[in-house]
């Protein structure tokens, strides 16, 4: 819980609201920060995004960036992260994308999952993208993911501040 606190306390401190794109942990992002009283007010929506269709419907990932890399990649992950954030009022966004079990795809194994963090400042979108694998059965996969995810909003927004954090456009 005190991971989930420092964040609700960083994101209310900067004034910054987020939208999570969540394809490998399905909505556990938004709902672990929900444990926190008056994380509320720093949630603009999370979606579950799970399908190609569903990533191209709502968050304008398109079918190519999916063919080309894959479901599992970085490139859909920084689609996921662009599109929730242009079609919302939040300026930070936090997607993923990955495989939590019980199989391996595509020769991608169990645990690996595609993060973006992308934050809108100043009029400009800053993007990071990294590529973690977590060990554990499916939902210790799924909740290791959300909380990496969250855990590093702060330490990449400090980065975009100081200048830091590539400007994606």
């Amino acid at each position: 819980m005190e991971l989930l606190e420092r964040v609700t306390q960083y994101l209310q401190h900067h004034e910054l609201k987020l939208i999570t794109a969540e394809s490998c942990t399905a909505g556990l992002m938004v709902s672990e920060l929900a444990r926190v009283p008056g994380s509320g007010q720093s949630i603009d929506s999370g979606l579950a995004v799970y399908s190609p269709e569903a990533k191209n419907r709502y968050l304008s990932v398109s079918f190519d960036t999916i063919d080309t890399f894959g479901l599992t990649s970085e490139e859909t992950a920084r689609e996921m992260a662009r599109g929730s954030l242009d079609n919302s009022d939040a300026n930070v966004s936090v997607a993923n994308t990955g495989i939590a079990g019980p199989k391996p795809q595509d020769d991608i194994p169990v645990g690996t999952v595609c993060f973006a963090w992308a934050f809108r400042h100043d009029q400009k979108t800053y993007l990071a993208t990294e590529t973690r694998r977590f060990p554990g059965e499916r939902n210790e996969v799924r909740l290791a993911a959300a909380h990496y995810a969250l855990e590093n909003i702060p330490v990449l927004h400090r980065q975009m501040l100081e200048g830091n954090l590539p400007i994606d456009r």
